[in-house]
């Protein structure tokens, strides 16, 4: 008799799980990238400036960010070509009221799903890739086989630099890297990913993709391919590190971006489950 999957579920969650926390902490200051309005926190409530008759206070905060300031995920309404969102609608006809009512944060469903972590630094021998540094179809090819993983329709795919070994060190501007550039996939490396018929693909870099020097955010080929021709969500700025050093390269992930309605973005705190 084949067995619940539920309690094989409960089962595997009873005899321990090692989770990886793949999402950057927030805090005022953080590198970011200029385009989107900084994460500010304040606390315009602390304990004491209203006490209760029993003796007892409430301290209350307030935050303010954009949609994709620290590890977030884009909706497929953050990038548009030639006035077309994914699936060929209207990118300026969707904008209702100021909010995509089609391809919005809202419509981002949960993501429990089959994980698998490419690094390919490790695959290429260094600690981290240089600035600008192009992630080819070659890399991507030769960490798969190295690691021997296989990526399978609806996967979602982590891509490891180890450029987010400067968002750890305080190094702001060059993880931002608007002048040196910052190493990720081109348009062809996301284009060899979307082949897979993959949900969605992250990276520890700023912008998910090869920025190079001096080039800042001008173009991004690797966004238009995934959320504009075939409908992949992108989670830029994870933190791969911890998940690298393991070895874990396959797992589960797991993600749930906030309902924002019709936005663009999302932060999320994505996790990698494992086996203890």
């Amino acid at each position: 008799m084949t067995e619940n999957p539920t309690a094989l579920l409960l089962d595997a969650v009873a005899q321990g799980l090692e989770i990886f926390d793949l999402g950057r902490t927030l805090t005022v200051g953080m590198p970011q990238s200029p385009n989107h309005p900084a994460y500010w926190h304040a606390m315009p409530r602390r304990h004491g400036d209203m006490t209760r008759g029993d003796g007892g206070s409430a301290a209350n905060d307030m935050i303010s960010m954009g949609t994709h300031v620290g590890t977030h995920v884009d909706a497929l309404a953050h990038v548009s070509q030639d006035g077309k969102l994914y699936g060929d609608v209207d990118a300026y006809e969707a904008q209702v009221g100021g909010k995509f009512i089609e391809h919005g944060a809202h419509t981002i469903a949960p993501m429990v799903r089959r994980g698998i972590l490419l690094d390919v630094p490790g695959t290429l021998g260094v600690n981290r890739l240089e600035p600008g540094q192009e992630i080819t179809v070659d890399d991507l090819k030769a960490t798969i086989a190295k690691q021997g993983v296989e990526i399978r329709k609806g996967d979602v795919v982590l891509v490891r630099s180890g450029w987010g070994q400067h968002f750890d060190n305080g190094d702001g501007d060059t993880f931002r890297g608007l002048s040196t550039g910052v190493p990720g996939v081109s348009d062809t490396g996301a284009t060899f990913l979307a082949d897979f018929g993959i949900h969605a693909t992250g990276a520890d870099t700023i912008a998910y993709e090869q920025l190079k020097p001096g080039a800042g955010h001008g173009l991004l080929p690797a966004h238009r391919v995934l959320l504009v021709e075939r409908g992949i969500y992108i989670i830029e700025a994870m933190d791969l590190e911890g998940l690298a050093a393991a070895g874990k390269y396959e797992f589960m992930f797991v993600m749930s971006p906030l309902k924002f309605f019709g936005a663009t973005g999302s932060p999320v705190r994505p996790l990698a489950v494992v086996g203890a």
